[in-house]
Formats: structure tokens, sequence, C-alpha cells
């Protein structure tokens, strides 16, 4: 897969799409609290006019700078209901029925935005639920070399740069604006991340879409602009535990991928692309995550090459047999993460008090590979100016009876 399956040039459409956007902001210390009864909005397209009511927000406390966070509720008519705050994008809760059709909150957070800024959640920096960015992943010894000059980013892992660094996307407070679109109820983010901004250069506009859809899946779009070449990775960090239990290690897994990323100790790939098969990282067929996790020193935290890569294409399935929900991801993108919440170690508290332990979540973040800008021979990562970055992902939740 190359760059050009990700990043396009601007059309005259889609520039004046970007700027609609873009211009989308709303002030983020709003804290009046909207009924979804109260506004309602009509948005018509080429096949059909639809009228859904709006989003509800209210506020989900301050900042330790003092800034005001909302978090914003997405409903459909299945009565499928996810929370997003303007805090780093962050999905907070997501529910979802069960085999009987009770709902139930599958992903990890915090009950306000504090939760998110407390010293224990920054030491261990688990990301919940967060917008990763501007480099999904880690960069080897925080530098890559892009058109002949060396760039230093900020090291927040060893001596590796994760996650965008030490203030990525995830610790912003991002622009919002709640909407209706003809597929469901939707959120638009926008963040201005500036030239020299932990260290990427040029300065990107990243716009990202959440739509909750009347299929039952959270669909979120990614978009992004630059004035000067830079690597891009974006994604999003939700740990999901698809039983409310204390962990996940039950779940069957199946991802579509015949390779996967081989890394160093540091989680850094070495560049071999290597076959799953007959390994425990072959999730062609379904495994619980319990079954062959102990052959993997450390557990799950590894980047799979997904067989398909035009269009959007199956990236895993998820079936949790308790309760009998699945879910279905699908992407635009080349690779996905999968990671089984080994380093969770029962010091965060999450909302109603839940202890967060070891594999209480596992995430799958779709992605282009880690590292990408010092591997040359993996998918292109760098954007350019007159490009548009453009990905997709699904998370589609249902029922096995």
């Amino acid at each position: 897969m190359t760059n050009l399956n990700r990043i396009g040039l601007l059309t005259s459409s889609a520039a004046s799409l970007v700027g609609l956007l873009a211009l989308a902001g709303c002030n983020p210390s709003a804290s009046t609290e909207k009924s979804a009864t109260d506004t309602t909005q009509t948005m018509t397209d080429s096949t059909n006019t639809t009228t859904t009511a709006a989003p509800t927000s209210a506020s989900f406390g301050k900042t330790t700078d003092g800034t005001e966070v909302q978090l914003f509720t997405l409903t459909n008519a299945h009565g499928l209901k996810v929370s997003i705050t303007n805090y780093g994008g962050t999905v907070a809760s997501l529910m979802v029925p069960d085999k009987a059709g009770k709902l139930g909150d599958v992903v990890l957070g915090f009950d306000n935005v504090s939760g998110y800024q407390s010293p224990a959640f920054l030491k261990s920096g688990p990301y919940f639920g967060a917008l990763i960015g501007r480099y999904g992943n880690r960069i080897a010894k925080g530098k890559f070399t892009l058109d002949g000059q060396e760039y230093t980013l900020a090291n927040n892992n060893g001596e590796n740069t994760l996650h965008g660094g030490k203030k990525g996307f995830d610790k912003v407070v991002w622009q919002a604006q709640p909407g209706t679109s003809a597929d469901g109820q939707m959120l638009t983010l926008t963040y201005r991340s500036k030239d020299g901004e932990e260290g990427y250069p040029g300065n990107l506009q990243v716009t990202v879409v959440y739509t909750l859809t009347s299929d039952d899946a959270l669909r979120i779009d990614y978009s992004a602009t630059t004035d000067k070449a830079t690597p891009v990775n974006l994604t999003n960090h939700a740990y999901f535990n698809l039983s409310g239990g204390k962990d996940v290690l039950g779940h069957q897994v199946t991802i579509p991928a015949d390779r996967y990323t081989v890394v160093d100790a540091g989680l850094i790939p070495t560049g071999e692309l290597r076959p799953v098969k007959g390994t425990p990282f072959d999730f062609t067929t379904p495994h619980t995550i319990s079954e062959r996790i102990g052959q993997v020193p450390g557990g799950y935290d590894h980047n799979w090459v997904l067989n398909e890569t035009s269009g959007m294409h199956a990236a895993a399935t998820v079936y949790e047999p308790t309760t009998g929900r699945t879910m279905e991801v699908r992407t635009t993108e080349p690779g996905v993460q999968f990671y089984t919440g080994n380093f969770l170690d029962g010091t965060l508290k999450g909302k109603g008090g839940q202890v967060y332990g070891q594999h209480a979540g596992f995430c799958l973040e779709t992605q282009h590979f880690p590292d990408s800008p010092n591997q040359p021979k993996f998918p292109s990562t760098i954007l350019k100016p007159g490009q548009t970055l453009h990905s997709t992902t699904t998370y589609k939740f249902g029922v096995r009876r």
C-alpha cells in the first residue's frame, strides 16, 4: 500500500468541505446543557431527507488550567450512546446492548476530565479513549529525517517518542461542533497543531468527525492538511471490554492479517514483516486472548499487517461469549495495533470506582505502521502541502444469541 491510498490531492469540493469543517468550531468553555428535544437539525442529501435531534452536551469539568470542557452524547434509534469530550477528543463511554438487550458501557474511562489529568493517569499513560497524534505509536529515538533535515521530537517513552509526544492531541482541547447527518448524530472536532509542536514540522490542520450510525457503528473520519511536509498517523486509543468485567482474557479475537511487524525490546519495529502462521500472533481464525498470551513476553502490543489494503476493509472481529456482544472493525488503514492492557496495574479507578487491573481492556488502533518515518519499506506517512489526509475507521456492534 502506498501513501496515495490515504492522501489525495485537494479537489475544489474537498477543499470546500475542509474549509467548512475548520470553521465549524464552538467555544469549548460553553457550559449550558442542551436537551435533544430543544434542538433539531435537518440535513438533505441527494436521495433523502432526515430530521434528527442533535447530540446533547453538558459540562465535563475543568482542566488543570481552568478551561471548562464539554461532554457530548450521541444516540441512535436503537438506544446506543457514545459520550465524547472535547478534551483530547476522548471517547469517555460507549453504551451498547448485550444479547438480553441490556445496555452496558464497553470502554474504559473516567466520570469527569479530572480523571484524565490525575498524576496517576499521566504517570501510567494509558491514553483511555483519546485521539492520538500527530503520530500514533512509536518513533525510534525521537528522530527522523525528512527532505534532508533531521527533526528531534519530544521523547516520552524511554528514548522513543510515543503517541505524539509529551503533549499530544490527547491532551489538548479541541473545538467542537455537534450536528447531524443522514447517517446519524455526529460531532466534528478541529485542532490546529502549530509548526514545531512537539518537534514536528508544519502547521497541521486536523478535523475528526465522530458519527454514531443508524446501523450501530461508531465511525471516525480523520482528515488533515499541512503547509510543510510532515509525518502524520492519526488513530483512536479506546480500551474496549465487551463484558464489563474485570478483564478481557475471555474475548475471542479475529484479525485478518498473515503478517505482523516484529519489534525489539523497546517495541520499535526491526523492519521484518513476519508470517503469523504457527505463532501466537495468528488470529486469522478466532482465538481467546488468554489462549496464547503467555507465549508473548509482556503480552500483545504489536502491529498486524492487514491482508486487504484498498477501500474500507476488515481489521478485526471480537466476540464476548458471556454477553454475546460483538464488535467488527473496518478501516482504510494498512495496519492495526492490538494491545491487551499489559501495563494497567490496578492503580487507576475509573467510572463508578471500577479498578482497572492488567488486561482490563484491549485496544484495536487502526494505523500506519510504527516508526514509518525511519522505515522506508513501510507505507509512507508523509503528508505534503496541497494534499489532504483522509482516513476512516468504524467500530460496529452487534450480538450473537
